[in-house]
């Protein structure tokens, strides 16, 4: 491992590189420093805390946002939206390309379609950017998070015209940022955003945790012990080896080239392998089904505390409802995994056609076989897709339902337990792997062993295989 770093500082390309990608990442944390004019940040800061301590509605949309943006709205920043409106309008338009059929066209078109449909995900980024600071920025107003002086008159005019302004440059500013890394640095710029959001939360909650130990047998009810410490430690490790297997995780499937015959010569015929992965969709389900359950939460919870003055019998129901649906129980538990199989197969369906593939094999002479190409293919790779997807939402399931039930089992606050489970370790974990690859190609490129050298007699080690095989 410590051979393989000193080989990056040893090609001039790649460590300038490395030092790039870690400088642009610097540039991004140093904009958390650079406050929006009227925001009091104590008072922001204080109620986002309590909010996540106490798992209420408000605090999970709050890491909610945070850990899918890479922003923080727990500190309002010129980067509190993060790069979360860029992405939130990139699977806009994924979405679109599927259904639209202009769409589809410039698809079709190579570069300069693409070109063309990154500048419209850009225009869409911008209205999205002023449609989510000036939600935000009302709530911080209703909320009294703002200064005396901007809440009334002219000078709430100019609060809202400053902040729009400066969260929506500060978002675009970060979609600058991933692009520069993408042709200048390593790495996928937005992924590499979003994990150093993640990974910065982390002495937080280290800190929580030895803020809280007490090494005696009975702690206090908000403290954790030596068990307590031993188990957390051994369900990260646990959970991160199985995130990693998982992503990385394929079903392949054999396939044969035809053989064609040029006079005397015979071409083709190698049997090589279609890799469909287990965890196609990502952690795109996790996300949709989080953000959804937020809602009925917010929802019941808000009509309980109103309904106190009504009859007795809408009293009794919204009450019922309220616990029901609170954060950790059971049935939000079990809508949660229900919702994350619907979304795992619906983003499968939008991302995977069988036909094409099916074409496709066709049209480069290659089939599976045992089948005819064309519709027997299709119908073969559309069944074998099913019951992989069914496998991977399931580990999806386990690893989002993970926080919520050792945050209640444990007492401890969910943005402690989120790094034992969902969006964020899923982030962490495909990011990583996917610099680890990019590097391990950049060194083996240039004959040098790599990170998964095994060390023996300069043999190669296992590789961690792309998504492409």
């Amino acid at each position: 491992m410590l051979q393989a770093l000193v080989n990056i500082f040893r090609i001039p390309d790649l460590r300038n590189r490395v030092l790039f990608t870690l400088g642009i990442l610097a540039i991004y944390r140093i904009g958390f420093w650079i406050p929006i004019p009227g925001v009091d940040q104590q008072q922001l800061a204080d109620l986002a805390k309590s909010a996540a301590e106490t798992s209420s509605a408000f605090g999970r949309l709050v890491q909610f946002a945070s850990i899918f943006s890479g922003g923080n709205l727990g500190q309002s920043t010129i980067f509190g939206l993060g790069i979360m409106p860029y992405i939130t309008a990139s699977i806009i338009f994924q979405l679109l390309n599927s259904v639209v059929p202009a769409l589809q066209e410039l698809k079709k078109e190579g570069a300069s379609g693409q070109q063309k449909i990154t500048e419209w995900t850009r225009y869409a980024t911008v209205g999205l950017c002023i449609v989510q600071a000036f939600f935000w920025l009302g709530y911080m107003r209703d909320q009294r998070l703002v200064e005396p002086q901007f809440l009334q008159g002219n000078n709430q005019i100019l609060f809202f015209l400053v902040g729009v302004t400066s969260l929506t440059a500060g978002s675009l500013f970060l979609m600058w940022l991933g692009e520069q890394i993408d042709k200048y640095g390593i790495g996928n710029g937005v992924s590499l955003i979003l994990t150093a959001g993640i990974l910065s939360r982390m002495p937080a909650a280290v800190g929580w945790v030895i803020s809280n130990f007490d090494p005696s047998t009975q702690a206090q009810e908000a403290g954790i012990g030596m068990v307590g410490i031993l188990f957390l430690a051994a369900a990260f490790v646990f959970v991160t080896a199985g995130a990693v297997l998982i992503t990385i995780a394929q079903r392949r499937i054999p396939i044969q080239q035809a053989r064609q015959t040029r006079g005397r010569k015979v071409y083709g015929g190698q049997r090589h392998y279609l890799p469909l992965r287990i965890n196609h969709a990502g952690v795109m389900p996790i996300i949709f089904a989080s953000s959804l359950m937020i809602f009925p939460s917010a929802i019941f919870g808000w009509l309980a505390g109103r309904a106190i003055a009504g009859p007795a019998w809408w009293a009794g129901l919204t009450d019922w409802l309220a616990r029901n649906f609170d954060f950790g129980s059971f049935p939000y538990i079990l809508f949660e995994i229900v919702l994350i199989y619907f979304f795992s197969y619906f983003w499968t369906t939008v991302q995977f056609s069988p036909e094409d593939m099916a074409k496709q094999l066709r049209d480069s002479g290659s089939f599976i076989p045992g089948l005819r190409p064309g519709p027997r293919t299709a119908e073969y790779l559309e069944t074998v897709m099913e019951r992989i997807t069914y496998v991977g939402a399931g580990f999806l399931a386990v690893i989002a339902i993970i926080p919520t039930v050792i945050a209640r089992a444990m007492n401890i606050p969910m943005f402690v337990s989120a790094f034992l489970g969902g969006t964020g370790l899923l982030i962490v974990v495909s990011v990583g792997l996917d610099l680890l690859q990019r590097l391990e190609a950049n060194l083996l490129m240039r004959n040098y062993s790599g990170f998964l050298d095994s060390g023996e007699s300069g043999r190669p080690g296992p590789r961690i295989r792309s998504a492409r095989g």
